[in-house]
C-alpha cells in the first residue's frame, strides 16, 4: 500500500440551513477521529455555522474561512462562502434562500469535484421543496450528481457496518415501478453493486441477495410474474458468469429472519421496499452512498429534520458514518495506509 502526503480533503455541502445539516456537521467535525483522518472544508457560509456555534453552544467549534479550495488548509476546518449575501437563519422555516444557498453549495463542491481539488462529497441533508423551480427540477442528490457527471447510471446504495443495501428503482412514483423493473435495470444495478462492493468496499467475491417484486416473490407466479419472467433470469445470468447472485427472496421477511447477514450486499427493487427495513435497522448510523459515479459521494440517511433544528438535540451519528465512510472508500480505491503519528 502507498502512503499520503496530506490527508484527502472531503467536502461537505451544507445542505438546507434552517435544518440540521449545520448541527450534525459541526457535531460530526469535533471528532477527534475525524480530525485525524481528512481535512474538511464546508460549503455554505460563515454566518450560518457562526450562527449555529452561538445558537448551540459550541464555542470549541473553529473554522477557517477560506476563498477557494486552493487555500486550504490541511490542519484546520475550512470553510468557503458559496453565496455573496448574508444569508437570514431561520431555524425549522422552509425559506427560499435556504434553498439557494443550499444549491450553490452543492454546485460549488461539484466543480471542486470536476477540478479535483477535493476528493470526496458528503451532502447534509436538504429540502427539494425550496430548490425546485420552473427552471430546476430537483428530484435528489443521486439524480442530480448523476446527471452533473454526465453518467449514464447509477446506484442509491445504503450502508451501515454489515448492511448494504441498494435499489433498482429511486425516487418515482409507486405506480411507475413496475414498469421499470425489468431485465435492463436490474442487471444495471447488479453491475454497479458488484463493482461498488469490489472497488469501494475491497469485497473480492461479493455475495449479494436479490429480493422479488411481488408479495412473497410471487408465490410461483400466483401473485406475480416478474420474479420468474424477469428476475430469475438475470440472476441464473450472472451465476453462469461465476458471480455470487442468490434470489429471488420474499421482501418481507428477508430482514425480519436477518439473512442480510448472509450476504455482501442485497438488491431491493423499489425505495420503500430497501429504505423502511434499513432505517428500521441503521437509523442513526446509516449512511446513504451513490454508487457508479467518477467520485466518491455519501450522505447521512436523514432528512432537514425542521422539528429539532437548532434545539441541539440532532444525532450527529449518521453523517459521523457518512463522513468516515467517504474516508474508507477513497482508501480502498487508491490503497492507502494513514501515516503513524
Amino acid at each position: 500500500m502507498n502512503q499520503r502526503k496530506n490527508k484527502p480533503v472531503i467536502g461537505i455541502s451544507i445542505g438546507d440551513i434552517n435544518g440540521i445539516g449545520a448541527e450534525v456537521t459541526m457535531k460530526a467535525l469535533l471528532d477527534n477521529r475525524i480530525q485525524k483522518l481528512i481535512t474538511p472544508v464546508i460549503y455554505a457560509h460563515g454566518k450560518a455555522i457562526t450562527f449555529y456555534r452561538k445558537q448551540l453552544e459550541m464555542e470549541d467549534f473553529n473554522f477557517m474561512q477560506i476563498k477557494s479550495i486552493d487555500e486550504v488548509h490541511h490542519k484546520k476546518i475550512n470553510l468557503i462562502n458559496v453565496i455573496d449575501e448574508s444569508p437570514e437563519i431561520l431555524p425549522g422555516v422552509e425559506t427560499h434562500e435556504a434553498g439557494k444557498l443550499a444549491i450553490a453549495a452543492l454546485n460549488h463542491a461539484i466543480q471542486d469535484l470536476k477540478d479535483g481539488k477535493i476528493e470526496a462529497l458528503v451532502t447534509a441533508p436538504l429540502n427539494k421543496n425550496n430548490i425546485n423551480s420552473d427552471d430546476l427540477k430537483f428530484v435528489g442528490h443521486t439524480e442530480y450528481l448523476t446527471s452533473a457527471f454526465g453518467v449514464k447510471d447509477s446506484l442509491m446504495f445504503l450502508v451501515a457496518d454489515d448492511i448494504r443495501v441498494g435499489v433498482v428503482t429511486g425516487h418515482i412514483p409507486l405506480k411507475d415501478v413496475a414498469t421499470k423493473v425489468n431485465s435492463e435495470s436490474i442487471r444495471a444495478k447488479l453491475n454497479l453493486m458488484l463493482n461498488s462492493l469490489k472497488d469501494d468496499f475491497g469485497i473480492n467475491k461479493p455475495r449479494i441477495a436479490v429480493l422479488g417484486l411481488n408479495p412473497h416473490a410471487g408465490e410461483d407466479g400466483l401473485l406475480g410474474d416478474e420474479e420468474i419472467n424477469i428476475i430469475q433470469p438475470v440472476i441464473k445470468e450472472f451465476k453462469e458468469k461465476g458471480h455470487l447472485v442468490f434470489g429471488p427472496y420474499p421482501a418481507d421477511g428477508f430482514f425480519g429472519m436477518l439473512h442480510q447477514k448472509k450476504f455482501d450486499g442485497v438488491l431491493a427493487m423499489y425505495h420503500d421496499q430497501g429504505l423502511i427495513p434499513f432505517k428500521s435497522l441503521a437509523f442513526e448510523t446509516g449512511v446513504n452512498f451513490t454508487a457508479g459515479l467518477p467520485i466518491v459521494r455519501t450522505s447521512p440517511d436523514h432528512g432537514t429534520a425542521y422539528n429539532i433544528a437548532g434545539k441541539n438535540i440532532a444525532d450527529e451519528g449518521s453523517m459521523r458514518a457518512a463522513i468516515l465512510q467517504a474516508h474508507d472508500i477513497i482508501k480502498n480505491k487508491d490503497h492507502w495506509e494513514e501515516e503513524e503519528d
